[in-house]
This record gives structure tokens, C-alpha cells and sequence, in this order.
């Protein structure tokens, strides 16, 4: 992979992880349970890339956070702002109208990502129907990643998760369709009862899968830390 090419995130332990940055052409996938940051880092991608004069499209399923979005980018989020499209789609139906929709804005920006936050939030409810919107899912993957080709940039999405009975564990929404497309997959958990979180990663063509590295969110995006967490004192959680 061309290192150079890629569009790092803002954390040096997230960057080296998947090999220096945001690849792109693929899908890189977080999945994870709630509150593991997995928006913390949507938008410090999403800030990085308005930092390069680039526009970024972003799908927001779970109630976009204007104050956190101010937060991390700090003095410049209004300026920022300003090559920041918002798309918050309604229903699972909607959400693929409005992927397609957002194709003219990046023909007509200089588009640097794609984000997906979650990918599959609107999808969970209307799983009763669970091959019909499975497939749907997967059309809307293929459209992301056609634009990521398309344009040369790189797409980043989130999934949620459920139970696996059978493993004891949680397991990513979307079925093998959706890991299959994702490139790069990071899992990322809770450690305990702790606000330090573990990111590990589960999918890579030239990353050791299975590394992994300690954070905790802070005001400004997320923090790497030793295997010693800090005290409670220092932790800022946003």
C-alpha cells in the first residue's frame, strides 16, 4: 500500500494500525458496541480531510453531534463547516436514496471521503425482513464503493453489533456480505467498566491482523495510552 496516499486520522496508534492512514478505493469498516468511539474517530477523519481543503460527505443514522463536531476541530470548525455535507437520513430507504443522491456533490467539490455513521443503525430495524434488507444493504456498499473508486477516496463506515449466543461474544451487523466489501475492519471494545477502550485489527491485506492499542476519548478526538490506564482525573470523556 502506498503510504502516501493514504489520509491519516489524527491518532498515530490508529494510523500505524492500518498502515499510515485512511486507504483510498476500499471500505474501512469500525464496528463496536455503543460509546466506543466509533463517531470520535468519524469525525476526526472527517476533520482531517476538511484540513486539506477537501469536502467530505457524511451519512449520520444515530443524531449527528454539532457541539462534539466543534469540539474536536476547534477554532476552525466554522470554517471547516463549510465543505461539510450533512446527510441524516429518516429510514433504511432513505439512507440509500440519499447515498446515491450525494454522488452529484462530489462531482462537483474536490471530494477527499465518504462517511457512513452507522451503516447499519437503520438497518437493524427492519431486520423482520432480513434477506430482502440484507441485499439492500449490500447494494448500498457497492454504491459507496463504486464512488470511493470513482473519485479516489476513501470510505469509512461503522456497524453495530449483536449477540453471537453460540461465541459469547458480540459479532458485527451486516453478515458476511458486509465484511467481505470491508477491507480493513477495526473492532473496537470497552475494557470492562473502564473508559479505556481497545482497538484491534481484524482485517488487513498488508497489516498484521490482530494488533491492537489502548485509548480513551478526550476532548479532542481519542488518545493512545500505555498499558497502565491514567487516573480518572485525566480522562475527558466527549
Amino acid at each position: 500500500m502506498n503510504r502516501s496516499s493514504v489520509i491519516p486520522i489524527g491518532c498515530n496508534a490508529l494510523d500505524d494500525l492500518i498502515g499510515g492512514g485512511l486507504a483510498p478505493r476500499i471500505i474501512t469498516q469500525l464496528y463496536g458496541e455503543s460509546a466506543t468511539a466509533k463517531s470520535t474517530i468519524c469525525m476526526m477523519a472527517a476533520i482531517a480531510v476538511l484540513r486539506q481543503g477537501r469536502a467530505v460527505i457524511y451519512f449520520d443514522t444515530e443524531s449527528f453531534s454539532i457541539e462534539r463536531f466543534a469540539q474536536i476541530a476547534g477554532d476552525d470548525a466554522k470554517r471547516l463547516g463549510e465543505e461539510f455535507y450533512l446527510y441524516e437520513p429518516a429510514d433504511f430507504d432513505q439512507q440509500g436514496s440519499l447515498i446515491r443522491e450525494s454522488d452529484s456533490i462530489l462531482a462537483s467539490r474536490n471530494p477527499g471521503i465518504v462517511i457512513l455513521d452507522s451503516a447499519t443503525g437503520l438497518y437493524r430495524t427492519e431486520l423482520e425482513h432480513k434477506q430482502d434488507t440484507m441485499q439492500r444493504l449490500n447494494r448500498q456498499m457497492v454504491f459507496l464503493l463504486g464512488m470511493g473508486k470513482r473519485y479516489d477516496i476513501p470510505v469509512l463506515i461503522t456497524n453495530q453489533v449483536y449477540v453471537d449466543l453460540q461465541r459469547s461474544d458480540f459479532a458485527p451487523l451486516g453478515g458476511t456480505g458486509l465484511m467481505h466489501i470491508s477491507k480493513i475492519i477495526i473492532r473496537i471494545d470497552r475494557l470492562h467498566d473502564s473508559a479505556v477502550r481497545r482497538a484491534t485489527l481484524m482485517k488487513h491485506s498488508s497489516q498484521p491482523e490482530g494488533g491492537t492499542f489502548d485509548f480513551i476519548i478526550t476532548g479532542t478526538g481519542i488518545a493512545a495510552i500505555k498499558s497502565e490506564p491514567p487516573s480518572s482525573g485525566d480522562l475527558k470523556i466527549g
